[in-house]
């Protein structure tokens, strides 16, 4: 028994109405199907990802006119994909979904070896599994390993001598335009435009010719296959082992080493001016809105030269729809090396804005993020350094992201009034700031428990300098936001007044 991955149905979604099915590929058309309906998170996005894929290989947009015009329905799906159904066999004696041409050598691992979260034979065997599990998969059904499969080739961690990341690096931040409207349309919303010299033809499928080693550091460029290989790397060669279920999987290092791809559904950065782009990765299991720019905002440096750009397809979808979609998902798992620690899911506001508001956009997060740092070395009189100070900090961003995306949606309006959208932000991150420093500080004051109070009441004078722009540090902020701070010689007067 195998599982053909164009022909069959195997993928479990959700309807509309609350129900669950099991669809074949091509019936992502259906209006009626929500979203993918997999036990996992990660597994959820790799689903986007494999269906943003086939449609890119089988019947992509070729022009922006194609996009609105020619979007196929579920015959014309069909049809186009069962060309490639022979290249997507997940078992059997030819070509396999994924995995190396040729049967490998070696002992089998559990199915476990398939997920980011399991661990290691390493890891497992020196007792080290702490954040990670061992033995949650004896077996895997043949849908459930499909996807499994595709996640782990696009989203590989590094994994020892030879094991190689996905052309992406390990765990990397997969951004997509959420019109909010049902899977197809989430699909076609992010479906890159075709090649325009040459379709994809099923040869172009990297498990349908023998793997491109990289033992030598080999490295295989844009150039050097179609971009549709993007959707389906194999920078892991693998075979996996069984009949009706899974029940492990040979691994051999050296797969395929990708160099210098940019990966149309993620966003990327420079180090610097001219250095090459490099993949952004979450940080944490929430993406707080000072990582927003180059996920939700574009680089004010507009073209491909810019420090930080946003996925493709988010720079795609404004040109190409007249009624914008307004959010996005920003997914993907967040690594310390080798290790798994979170896996992000969150939905973020996604809005056009022009030259003018990109730039105070950018202006207001630098804001906060000077204001959150100036928190940070007041709290130091109260808090420790440590996990105890960090829960501040996360505290300061999370209860101001309101009022930042707030500042987004005027941001977006025609005639909006830059000094008071910065004025009202400015006011209520500094509010915030001095919130919770004396929340932490007024009762240990009135208690007489702490020994330096003097130092206390100093630090909470330099917070309030700084927001109100009443210190040299102060003055710069508002001015970074375009605000004209207090005159000095007028507060000294007002002071003395009093």
């Amino acid at each position: 028994m195998s599982l053909n991955l164009i022909s069959d149905a195997w993928i479990p979604v959700r309807m509309a109405n609350g129900e669950r099915s099991i669809v074949a590929p091509h019936q992502m058309a259906d209006p009626e199907i929500a979203a993918p309906d997999w036990p996992r998170a990660d597994l959820n996005l790799a689903c986007y990802e494999f269906l943003i894929g086939l449609v890119y290989l089988a019947a992509p947009p070729a022009h922006r006119e194609d996009w609105s015009r020619k979007r196929p329905d579920q015959v014309q799906l069909e049809t186009r994909l069962a060309d490639y159904a022979h290249a997507f066999e997940l078992l059997g004696d030819g070509p396999r979904f994924l995995q190396d041409l040729e049967e490998l050598s070696g002992t089998p691992s559990a199915p476990d070896l398939l997920f980011i979260d399991s661990s290691g034979e390493n890891t497992a065997k020196n007792n080290a599994d702490l954040m990670v599990h061992r033995d949650r998969y004896k077996t895997l059904d043949l849908p459930l390993a499909a996807m499994a499969l595709y996640a782990f080739q696009q989203f590989a961690p590094s994994g020892g001598a030879g094991n190689r990341t996905s052309m992406r690096g390990g765990g990397p931040l997969v951004t997509l335009a959420d019109p909010g409207t049902g899977l197809w349309d989430l699909v076609w919303a992010n479906t890159p435009y075709g090649p325009s010299d040459r379709p994809a033809a099923p040869e172009d499928l990297p498990w349908m010719r023998p793997t491109r080693i990289s033992e030598k550091g080999q490295e295989v460029t844009p150039s050097q296959a179609h971009p549709v290989e993007a959707f389906f790397g194999m920078p892991r060669r693998l075979r996996l082992i069984g009949e009706g279920r899974v029940t492990g999987v040979i691994q051999r290092p050296y797969g395929t080493n990708y160099a210098l791809w940019r990966h149309p559904l993620s966003p990327y950065y420079r180090l610097k001016a001219g250095s090459p782009l490099l993949p952004r990765h979450p940080a944490s299991g929430r993406l707080p809105y000072r990582n927003w720019a180059g996920v939700v905002l574009s680089d004010p440096q507009k073209g491909d030269d810019g420090l930080r750009l946003r996925a493709t397809c988010i720079e795609e979808i404004f040109p190409r729809y007249r009624t914008q979609p307004k959010r996005m998902i920003a997914a993907g798992w967040a690594m310390d090396n080798m290790k798994p620690r979170d896996f992000l899911w969150a939905e973020l506001p996604l809005l056009s804005f022009d030259a003018e508001a990109q730039v105070l956009a950018e202006a207001l997060i630098g804001a906060a993020d000077t204001v959150a740092s100036g928190l940070r070395r007041a709290l130091s009189v109260l808090v420790s350094e440590g996990s105890a100070r960090q829960m501040e900090l996360d505290r300061f961003w999370a209860e101001t992201e309101g009022d930042f995306t707030g500042a987004l949606a005027d941001l977006a309006q025609v005639d909006f009034d830059e000094l008071a959208i910065a004025q009202r932000f400015l006011s209520a991150i500094g509010k915030q700031a001095l919130a919770q420093f004396d929340a932490l500080a007024l009762p240990g004051l009135s208690d007489g428990k702490i020994e330096h109070a003097a130092r206390a009441v100093s630090e909470w004078r330099f917070l309030a300098a700084l927001v109100h722009g009443r210190s040299k540090a102060g003055r710069t902020l508002w001015e970074t936001l375009y605000l004209t701070p207090p005159d000095p010689a007028a507060d000294r007067q007002q002071e003395a007044a009093v």
